[in-house]
């Protein structure tokens, strides 16, 4: 297995409490990942540690076998560039416009980009993921789920080849996450890895290669969805509505 990501006896604590215990598990390149648990059993957790966004307790993160916690400022701007996270309440900011949140990005990461160039990606995102409305606008002015979709065309912006995906498609109409879901398709065939976290079974079936439980902050099962579906642990993870 070629892995990309790697998290070693990780730890988290957070207001006196124990949040994930000693998590172990490699993500390989090019496949998807689906992380499943009960609410509050620290996927997200999982997911934004794995991201670099969350510093553990204890334990070590690896990015294509470097510590990030021993990047230096170069090798921490690429994986920044190559990674993307799309948070489960989009986190725009509000105080300016959507055009501004999209064009940041490419600023930083590209610097030599024309701003014909970034109107360009800006305008291909957006139609990417399905937002037709004004980008002048404020992130108040949308609804939740319109929101998600500036959030996941942020994410695309760079092209990343890894992915985080946090409940993505949650808040959207059907038209609209399907859409996102055949992006998602089409970075996997172009070699992304992709790790979400998602409550539909329905998405994991379509869509996950590998499958990641987490009860109350621990690792319950790792393995293929052929496992996951084949096993007899599943009956007892439905009764937990770790999917539905």
């Amino acid at each position: 297995m070629a892995k990309i990501v790697e998290l070693k006896d990780i730890y988290f604590s957070a207001q006196d409490r124990d949040v994930l215990q000693g998590i172990s598990v490699e993500f390989e390149k090019s496949k998807i990942t689906a992380i499943i648990g009960p609410s509050g059993s620290g996927k997200s957790t999982v997911l934004k540690i794995a991201a670099g966004l969350l510093v553990p307790s204890s334990g070590e993160v690896f990015y294509r076998g470097n510590n990030i916690a021993m990047m230096n400022r170069d090798e921490n701007l690429e994986f920044r560039r190559e990674a993307a996270f799309v948070f489960q309440d989009s986190a725009l900011w509000a105080n300016q416009s959507l055009y501004e949140i999209l064009e940041l990005p490419l600023k930083i990461h590209y610097p030599k980009m024309t701003k014909f160039q970034r109107a360009q990606r800006i305008k291909e995102v957006a139609a990417e993921a399905d937002y037709k409305k004004n980008l002048a606008i404020r992130p108040d002015r949308l609804s939740m789920g319109e929101q998600k979709l500036i959030a996941f065309a942020r994410a695309m912006l760079c092209n990343p080849s890894l992915l985080f995906l946090d409940e993505w498609v949650e808040s959207l109409d059907e038209s609209s996450a399907n859409k996102l879901i055949d992006v998602v398709k089409r970075k996997k065939r172009e070699g992304a890895t992709i790790i979400f976290v998602c409550h539909d079974m329905r998405i994991i079936r379509d869509l996950a290669d590998y499958v990641l439980v987490v009860v109350d902050g621990k690792e319950a099962f790792e393995g293929t969805k052929e496992d996951l579906l084949n096993s007899p642990e599943l009956s007892n993870f439905l009764k937990m509505e770790i999917a539905v």
